[in-house]
């Protein structure tokens, strides 16, 4: 079938780039290197002004008023979050954190590699009001770290990409308990009681077997993410609440499916052969029959599963790239050198890339040696290393933290400055280290 020039040069290249495990990392720098020229530059009022606009949601009397920064960060990345319970359920039932043996030696090295950024920062900052931003350099950034690993092929084994994706969703986990515990308002117990009556009821659809994805958007953002939000608690925290709620359960089992399936697939055969006959009645059946495949690849396919491969490209190429832009944007204009050499830049800076490092491979370490775990088939301490520095890459989830934890915005712009050099400094250094050592024997 020929392709219009709009399939040639607009459509395929999307759904190329879109395919590519390297997409997401490329789209985040560029959101944010955007970000940090619009921000220097003669539309840098704009920008700002632009995140502080209010909107407003609700009638009568019930209004909530955030402005759009806040929006972005606790609403669209609300979905983030509820993507990441997402993944972090499916781990756990049955990935790379379903039994103690598969799961030990990342959560081991997860653990050091949140405790130590923290540790160092601390170090940094203890006796200062930016202590608070202790939390900053524990995150690891799944999307630009996983990215530079597939950037690399096959010059890294397959069991270590699993690893890192292990890590750092350990690291999530960690994060959304540091943002739960650590980063939040005054609390009001009202919303709180009604929100864990969201969750009660979300618990029991999925114990009965609900299994309408509608049912659960209903009650996780118009009951739980809601209550959630009045309560003080940050927002995020419902998504992942909910996301566990989702069933991980199939309507049909697959001995089941295939028997259905080679049956659909008899009967467009036979209509296919019989089409001569009549054409238009044999193509409407066939139609049909079609249709059945897709609500038998539905029954066949558990609803965790099915929102976390719908959500991935909006939240991939939509909500990060639109929270990158909206939180990089850092104005060098009035940053002096003592402020690139303050505490806080240093902290995050020493904790990303010195914490993560030591605090990665000291755990694993510890792990092997005392016998309780064993390196994944393949991985090489050389390996584990280069994962060290890359899971030094905080963006996204470090820039989220760095709202939350202060309110000072010198401190905002020192914490986000050591995040963007961090990163780079620690993606440079884990990309060319593996591609060097990838290889050797």
């Amino acid at each position: 079938m020929k392709k219009s020039p709009l399939d040639i040069y607009l459509l395929l290249p999307i759904k190329n780039f879109i395919e590519k495990k390297t997409s997401v990392g490329l789209l985040l720098i560029f959101s944010a290197i955007l970000a940090m020229i619009v921000a220097n530059s003669p539309l840098a009022d704009a920008y700002h002004n632009l995140w502080k606009q209010y909107i407003h949601l609700g009638i009568n009397d019930f209004v909530i008023r955030k402005n759009l920064l806040h929006w972005i960060n606790d609403g669209l990345m609300s979905i983030f979050f509820f993507m990441i319970g997402l993944e972090l359920k499916r781990e756990i039932l049955q990935g790379e954190l379903s039994s103690f043996r598969k799961s030990i030696l990342p959560i081991a090295a997860a653990i050091g590699g949140m405790a130590f950024p923290a540790l160092i920062y601390f170090y940094f900052n203890t006796g200062l009001d930016s202590v608070s931003g202790w939390g900053i350099p524990m995150a690891t950034d799944i999307a630009f770290a996983l990215g530079i690993l597939y950037l690399l092929g096959d010059r890294v084994p397959l069991p270590l990409k699993v690893f890192l994706t292990a890590i750092a969703i350990v690291d999530d986990l960690g994060a959304v308990l540091v943002i739960a515990f650590f980063y939040t308002s005054d609390i009001s117990g009202q919303s709180l009681a009604i929100a864990g009556i969201f969750v009660l009821i979300l618990a029991a659809a999925n114990l009965i077997g609900i299994r309408n994805t509608l049912f659960y958007a209903i009650m996780g953002i118009g009951g739980l993410w809601l209550a959630i939000l009045l309560s003080g608690v940050h927002a995020t925290i419902a998504a992942v609440l909910a996301a566990f709620a989702i069933p991980n359960t199939k309507r049909i089992n697959t001995p089941l499916f295939l028997r259905k399936a080679k049956l659909l697939a008899y009967e467009i055969k036979e209509e296919f052969r019989n089409r001569n006959k009549n054409p238009k009645e044999a193509d409407d059946h066939i139609s049909h029959t079609i249709q059945k495949f897709t609500s038998l690849t539905e029954d066949a396919t558990p609803p965790l599963q099915r929102l976390e491969h719908a959500l991935y490209p909006f939240v991939s190429f939509v909500v990060l790239p639109i929270f990158a832009f909206a939180n990089a944007g850092v104005s060098l204009g009035g940053v002096s050198f003592d402020a690139l050499l303050s505490p806080v830049t240093i902290g995050v800076i020493a904790g990303l890339i010195l914490g993560k490092f030591i605090g990665i491979v000291l755990f694993s370490r510890i792990m092997v040696w005392s016998k309780i775990a064993s390196l994944p088939h393949k991985v090489k301490w050389k390996h584990v290393y280069g994962i060290g520095f890359l899971a030094a890459i905080g963006f996204t989830m470090s820039l989220f933290i760095t709202e939350l934890a202060f309110e000072n915005e010198n401190y905002m712009a020192q914490a986000k400055i050591g995040i963007l050099s961090a990163s780079l400094i620690a993606g440079l250094i884990g990309y060319f280290y593996l591609r060097k050592t990838g290889n050797e024997k």
